[in-house]
């Protein structure tokens, strides 16, 4: 028997700048956990590397999160 090609197609309402912009805030929302940690760990080595360290009390934590809505097309 002969093998059926599989053909996929996306139907995506939206325009190219509304898809971007979904798809940059997925990824950013996606991956924030590793740049955390890769922010975390190069400061680390540079606090070892370097005399300067910051005071604990002086260090200030922002957690910001990030929302994102689908559009229903109509």
């Amino acid at each position: 028997m002969k093998q059926r090609k599989l053909n996929y197609r996306f139907h995506n309402p939206n325009s190219a700048e509304d898809t971007a912009d979904f798809l940059c805030k997925l990824l950013i929302e996606a991956n924030a956990g590793k740049v955390e940690r890769a922010i975390e760990e190069a400061a680390s080595r540079c606090a070892e590397e370097s005399e300067y360290i910051a005071e604990p009390e002086k260090t200030e934590i922002v957690e910001e999160v990030a929302c994102i809505r689908r559009r229903r097309a109509r």
